[in-house]
């Protein structure tokens, strides 16, 4: 506080008995002035005004006790001479006259500073400001000890008795005064205390309400800011998440109404010249402000800075000493952000640094369940439709030579390109190369490049976004993603469009990609298989496929033999095929001709195993009893002939066991359904329906089987 200059009055010479009233009506206007004021500086100002009159003193000083310090403290001086302001000085307690009077409780009297021996610091500061003699009285209450009231003169003199006792009753009233006035201004800081206290409680209550309201960040993230803003002004907010990996933060979401697109979605921050990056490496907040903000080299600075943000505060966001990102805040003005702010934020860093861990979570647990829900719509969809093969069926050099390779590629993570003709059953080979594996107890993934549109292809492999294209209402995980930790089949890999190749050979080398419509980058582990009956050294000269591609995929290659190849496999696979179907179609074939099974090996089989299942499974069903019936007529030679020479049947399903009746007479075509009927229901037992039923085997409803031996008087036999 500034000094003030107090001009002295005119003192009139009384008598002693005048002067005595006039002290009294002093003490009266000094206590009126108390009961007045409340502030301790204007009161102090009026005092001095009024004791002027009663009391001769060139200047008064209020000198308090600090406890924490143990220290005295020149709290007010009010003086009628120019003196150097010195209010808020400290002496050591034990090193002045005031100190000395508040520690003995007794008035401390200078007649003649030149003849004061103790204190000599002190008393050379008093030299320097004219003082040549004090009279120091002590402040004390029935219940503190305060300080002391100092009279100061600029000339030697001795302090009268009388004017003693005077100023030590003037000192009392001054002591109850200074205690009210300092028991307020403690009530008034502990009232704004508990008021910043509530505020405080009252903002962590609204962000906590805010948090709980929702899981998803993108919902959670505009009730933050609108509570902060409620009690920090700012015109900034943004919450960057942290990725431990790549050691940078991702601005997740930002507010700044003045430039909504001041920021891409997703923008990356490194963690170097940033206040974010300072907060997330020293786990503490940072705030800067003008010139020290510009020290930091980093664009996201420079970006701010341009849009006339001043003062940026970041706020790591911890929990269970993991730092998850940081809440950072901006504003136009130097002055934001006091330390009471600063420590608001702290708190509410770490609710949301809770929310914001529980919404990751949430999400990831979301996209696991996701995942894990693809996983059994694909898992059931395979239990659904029949695999091709259960085992591999065989005995011949050839595929046993591919079945070493096999054993020799499946324990490492090494990308197999297996290479054949249409149905060798490269996908069998794909899954024994998965079961092999240490990634057997994880999934195995298939797709089949040339059955899904070029449009969808990308899709289908890599996933999308929700808005990503037309129609893509939800967010999708594609095969890479379901096959983490697994293996993908990547089937006929030749037929994959050339501008999805670059993606594919990205994938291939990083195990990273971007999901179509997305810009996060998703990691997987993924082992590859691919297949393809296509020449792909071929399609590279032909410029269809690219040639860093394919070398990629041609790390272990494996040439899956033909049929025509194993002819010695044949009997072992029909065999093989006649149980399965036998079982599944409800059958009872138990017989394959000689000269069938000889047709059968001599066949050069085009369509190679894919075509013999097929086979043997019409076989199978459309033999009426232990037999099998062969379809002769399917079975043509590369020149077109058949492969059983004198085999002209009837029908496309004669068997070699029924060749010997082709010339007898001709039945009519009722007889010939009336005979079928019989040995269908021989063969059940005269069971019509149900699953073993004949209606079941002649394929067709009970009720029309029934109509059927009405018309053809079919009756059981008794």
């Amino acid at each position: 506080m500034a000094e003030h200059v107090v001009s002295p009055p005119e003192v009139p010479q009384t008598s002693s008995r005048e002067h005595s009233r006039r002290q009294l009506e002093a003490l009266l206007e000094v206590s009126e002035a108390i009961a007045q004021q409340r502030d301790l500086p204007a009161l102090f100002h009026d005092l001095a005004a009024r004791l002027h009159s009663v009391i001769d003193f060139d200047f008064l000083t209020l000198v308090l006790h600090d406890a924490a310090k143990n220290v005295m403290r020149l709290h007010i001086l009010e003086s009628r001479i120019p003196v150097e302001k010195q209010t808020g000085s400290e002496v050591p307690l034990g090193d002045s006259p005031s100190g000395w009077a508040w520690q003995n409780q007794q008035p401390y009297l200078i007649d003649d500073l030149d003849q004061e021996t103790r204190f000599p610091q002190f008393i050379e500061r008093l030299r320097g400001h004219n003082v040549r003699s004090m009279a120091i009285i002590p402040l004390t209450t029935a219940q503190h000890r305060l300080g002391a009231l100092c009279f100061g003169h600029t000339v030697a003199q001795r302090i009268a008795d009388t004017e003693l006792q005077f100023m030590q009753r003037v000192a009392s009233q001054v002591a109850v005064a200074v205690d009210n006035a300092l028991n307020l201004e403690t009530s008034q800081a502990y009232q704004k205390q508990l008021a910043r206290e509530r505020d405080r409680f009252r903002v962590l209550l609204e962000v906590n309400n805010v948090l709980i309201s929702s899981r998803e960040l993108p919902e959670l993230f505009p009730g933050i800011v609108s509570t902060l803003e409620r009690v920090i002004h700012h015109d900034y907010t943004s919450l960057a998440l942290f990725d431990p990996a790549s050691k940078t933060l991702r601005i997740y979401a930002f507010y700044f109404p003045s430039n909504q697109n001041i920021f891409k979605p997703d923008t990356v921050v490194p963690l170097e010249n940033t206040p974010a990056g300072r907060a997330i490496v020293t786990g503490q907040p940072c705030l800067a402000r003008g010139a020290e903000l510009d020290t930091y080299s980093s664009e996201v600075v420079s970006i701010l800075r341009a849009e006339g943000l001043q003062a940026v505060c970041s706020v790591p966001l911890i929990h269970r000493d993991r730092t998850i990102g940081t809440l950072n805040l901006a504003s136009r003005r130097l002055d934001a952000f006091t330390q009471a702010d600063v420590e608001l934020l702290q708190p509410v860093g770490a609710q949301i640094a809770i929310a914001v861990e529980n919404a990751l979570a949430f999400k990831e647990i979301d996209a696991l369940k996701d995942k894990l829900a693809v996983e059994k719509l694909y898992l059931e969809e395979e239990i659904r439709s029949e695999l091709n093969f259960e085992e591999i069926v065989g005995e011949s050099a050839v595929l046993k030579r591919a079945l070493g390779q096999v054993e020799l590629a499946a324990p490492a993570a090494t990308t197999v390109l297996l290479l054949g003709e249409t149905g060798t059953g490269k996908e069998l080979f794909a899954r024994a190369i998965h079961n092999l594996s240490p990634r057997r107890d994880r999934t195995f993934v298939k797709i089949n490049c040339a059955a899904i549109p070029s449009g969808l292809l990308e899709s289908e492999l890599f996933g999308h976004e929700k808005g990503a294209f037309t129609g893509a209402i939800n967010q999708k995980i594609g095969r890479f993603e379901l096959a983490d930790r697994g293996t993908l089949f990547l089937d006929e890999v030749g037929d994959i469009p050339l501008e999805l190749q670059p993606k594919l050979l990205r994938v291939l080398q990083e195990q990273e990609f971007e999901r179509l419509g997305g810009t996060r980058t998703q990691r997987v582990d993924v082992r590859v298989v691919a297949a393809t009956n296509l020449d792909l050294s071929k399609l590279v000269a032909q410029r269809a496929f690219r040639n860093d591609l394919y070398y990629r995929l041609n790390v272990f290659p494996i040439q899956i033999p033909a049929l025509r190849e194993r002819h010695e496999d044949i009997p072992l696979l029909v065999r093989y095929f006649v149980q399965r179907f036998s079982r599944s179609l409800n059958k009872e074939v138990q017989y394959i001709p000689a000269d069938a099974m000889e047709a059968l090996e001599r066949y050069s089989w085009p369509g190679n195993v894919r075509e013999l299942e097929n086979l043997i499974e019409r076989a199978v069903l459309l033999s009426p009893g232990k037999e099998l019936c062969i379809p002769l007529s399917e079975l043509k030679d590369a020149s077109g002939s058949a492969a059983a020479p004198g085999a002209e049947a009837s029908s496309p399903f004669t068997s070699y066991a029924a060749s010997s009746s082709l010339t007898s007479s001709i039945s009519t075509l009722e007889e010939a359904e009336r005979q079928h009927i019989l040995r269908a229901l021989k063969q059940t037992q005269w069971r019509i329906a149900g699953p073993k039923g004949a209606a079941t085997l002649l394929g067709m409803k009970r009720t029309t089987l029934q109509a059927r031996m009405r018309k053809l008087g079919i009756r059981r036999p008794v």
